[in-house]
């Protein structure tokens, strides 16, 4: 696949955050006293909207409350967040390709606010990219196109040259909506329902490897 940028999402495609999300939210669902249960459509959505989703009884100040508490929750419960296969390799590859090509060739779009996205993403040691973008700086978060707009925006690239890599379906319907092509991580959610919404299918980064070619990237299987 070719393209001219590369648009991330984090958790369950960069870092294993997985069982943190699932643990902090049931036990807010069990603290609220319902029996539902956090599953994979909700993963990548940013919290204020699940919340919306899952109990739309909450008033406006119920909402607030419930909010604040996830966040609480899941900031503190990052100490197992790990790096996920080949994530540091192929960020390595992508800033090779940007030194070559003079321009970003890629950043993160996640459904975190930013204090969330900060306190997980210090676990990884890795920098910040330039171009972050954050739940907290959209109106509208995924599966709107709303952050893959922007995330193109800040990378100065048209949302058409982008490749979004996602492992949720909120996520891949944010990128679709925005125009990009996408690859799905098949580390949250089942091959089967997120084969319809994605161009390919990967078991982790690791099972690809990015090199510049003349003013594009190329994007590809390893060892293919």
């Amino acid at each position: 696949m070719r393209a001219s940028a590369l648009l991330l999402d984090m958790d369950g495609t960069l870092i294993d955050s997985g069982p943190a999300v699932e643990r902090s939210w049931n036990q807010l669902l069990r603290e609220l006293g319902t029996d539902l249960e956090f599953g994979p459509e909700q993963h990548g959505k940013p919290a204020r909207q699940v919340l919306g989703e899952m109990l739309p009884q909450l008033d406006a100040q119920q909402l607030d409350a419930a909010h604040r508490r996830i966040e609480e929750l899941e900031l503190e419960d990052v100490q197992e967040i790990a790096v996920l296969p080949g994530t540091e390799r192929l960020l390595r590859e992508l800033d090779g390709a940007a030194e070559q090509l003079g321009r970003a060739t890629w950043t993160i779009v996640t459904s975190c606010t930013r204090p969330l996205f900060e306190a997980r993403w210090a676990r990884t040691g890795l920098a910040v990219p330039e171009g972050l973008v954050t739940a907290d700086q959209v109106s509208h978060g995924k599966p709107h196109p709303e952050p893959y707009l922007l995330g193109a925006e800040r990378v100065g690239v048209a949302p058409e040259q982008c490749i979004v890599i996602e492992d949720s379906l909120g996520g891949l319907r944010s990128g679709t909506a925005a125009g990009a092509s996408t690859i799905a991580v098949t580390s949250t959610t089942p091959a089967g329902d997120l084969a319809p919404l994605a161009d390919a299918l990967v078991t982790s980064l690791d099972d690809l490897e990015v090199r510049a070619d003349g003013a594009e990237l190329v994007l590809s299987r390893r060892g293919s």
